[in-house]
């Protein structure tokens, strides 16, 4: 059997991988532990794990499969097919109340369905990882959301949130939010902004997902167009400069971000206000909206 892992990205609470194989036959492995709690993501072909004798589970490009910390297990590959999946590898302070399976049981099953938001971020997210010049903030971010999308699957539970949590929650995101809004072009990192919210990484782009409906890296990313887009209209300063003082790393990457947002790149922006076409500006606001 020929097995290939490779790490793709590290901070101190996560690890992204890809694990590959190309078994021989379709016979189980050897025993395995994970010393860190896993979620496989496959990307193509099919593996099952085994937990014990006479129960496993499959996993496909339509599942996420989690591994317990410390939790023995074997792996097969029906049909000798192989497989190529994505890993997240994580301890348990990185999400601490998702693993508590203190106050409800074994709620955390070994598999479970991914929703097809989960599966299309899961392929963005190796698509970005292939790029040597991939934003870190980015795949922390995207990294953390399908974490979280990814242990939401295999929950047989939902976890309570109580009123005064809630408001906590509430007061995080609005500091988070705050800081963003003094310093948007700053290097932000998601560890810099967990700990301005006294959270967990993991924590807080779930909890600010919950609350402001985006994620924290596209919230960054609309603070900092809204900032250029000020620039953009006033005319008396380049595009280039622009870009790195709203904290974009090219203006390449600016131009991009800023069409994929307002519908057309900011030259086309600052021609139109240039001419004072007014009712066309209103018009990509519009179709933006």
């Amino acid at each position: 059997m020929q097995i290939s892992r490779k790490t793709l990205f590290e901070n101190g609470w996560l690890q992204i991988g890809v694990f590959e194989a190309r078994p021989a036959s379709d016979a189980c492995g050897e025993v395995e532990r994970q010393s860190l709690n896993a979620v496989a993501l496959p990307l193509s072909g099919v593996f099952s794990k085994h937990d014990r004798p006479g129960q496993h589970v499959i996993g496909t490009p339509s599942h996420a499969v989690f591994f317990a910390a410390g939790r023995p297990y074997r792996i097969g590959f029906p049909g000798g097919i192989g497989d190529r999946a994505i890993t997240l590898r994580f301890g348990r302070e990185l999400a601490p109340e998702q693993l508590d399976l203190s106050a409800t049981g074994d709620c955390l099953a070994s598999q479970g369905l991914l929703s097809p938001r989960a599966m299309m971020l899961r392929n963005v997210l190796w698509r970005r990882l292939q790029h040597c010049d991939a934003d870190e903030f980015e795949i922390e971010t995207q990294a953390l959301d399908l974490l979280d999308m990814s242990l939401r699957s295999v929950r047989t539970a939902d976890l309570p949130v109580r009123p005064a949590a809630q408001v906590r929650r509430l007061r995080a995101v609005e500091r988070v939010k705050e800081a963003v809004a003094l310093a948007p072009a700053d290097k932000w990192r998601v560890a810099k902004l967990a700990r301005i919210a006294n959270m967990s990484p993991f924590h807080l782009c779930h909890a600010f997902r919950q609350i402001t409906g985006t994620s924290v890296h596209d919230y960054v990313l609309r603070e900092r167009l809204a900032y250029a887009l000020d620039a953009v209209l006033e005319r008396s300063v380049d595009l280039t400069t622009i870009a790195f003082d709203a904290g974009f790393a090219s203006h390449s990457h600016f131009t991009a971000r800023f069409r994929r947002f307002f519908g057309s790149t900011p030259d086309q922006i600052r021609r139109i206000a240039t001419a004072g076409r007014a009712q066309e500006l209103r018009k990509i606001n519009c179709a933006r909206s």
